[in-house]
């Protein structure tokens, strides 16, 4: 299995620009909670939980990535459980709240994804690897951190391998 720095490092190279980087700070959690809502029917409530698709998504995922990093995998678990939560709360309201809700946050997301890129001038990760579509929350969580000042080793290690950031002017055809 790949290391955190692995598929961060990867998913990074893809990702240089701070305009693109920026997009996926918006993009990345509408399209994560898109998914929680969509997938949240259907469904059923058990124990005081609302049992779905999103939440066998969910729980997958936060495997994920607690065996890359305990501590990243913690907050990815939260993250995941708040839109769980948000995406439970939607299932049980009429079909086009439910669904209307859920398809624009994954289109208006996906939209802003491709701006940023249009600014990388790099297509996305995930069409080279589909790894980069669960990789992507933990980036924007891991370049989050490292705007606090977190995890300084962890980013010295993602720019060694992919680069500093930077903006990234498109040159003239000549």
């Amino acid at each position: 299995m790949k290391t955190l720095i692995d598929h961060l490092g990867q998913y990074a190279e893809y990702h240089r620009d701070r305009r693109n980087i920026a997009t996926h700070f918006v993009g990345i959690p509408m399209i994560v909670l898109a998914v929680a809502v969509l997938l949240s029917r259907p469904g059923f409530e058990a124990f005081g939980l609302w049992l779905s698709p999103a939440a066998l998504v969910s729980l997958l995922s936060a495997r994920f990535y607690f065996r890359l990093d305990g501590a990243y995998g913690l907050v990815m678990a939260m993250v995941l459980l708040l839109c769980l939560w948000v995406g439970a709360g939607l299932a049980v309201q009429s079909t086009a709240l439910w669904l209307g809700v859920g398809l624009a946050l994954f289109v208006v997301g996906w939209i802003i994804q491709f701006v940023g890129h249009h600014y990388e001038g790099r297509k996305p990760a995930f069409v080279d690897d589909l790894s980069g579509l669960i990789v992507g929350p933990l980036f924007v969580l891991a370049e989050l951190g490292f705007l606090m000042g977190l995890r300084r080793e962890v980013e010295r290690a993602v720019e060694e391998r992919a680069g500093p950031t930077c903006i990234r002017e498109k040159k003239a055809a000549v």
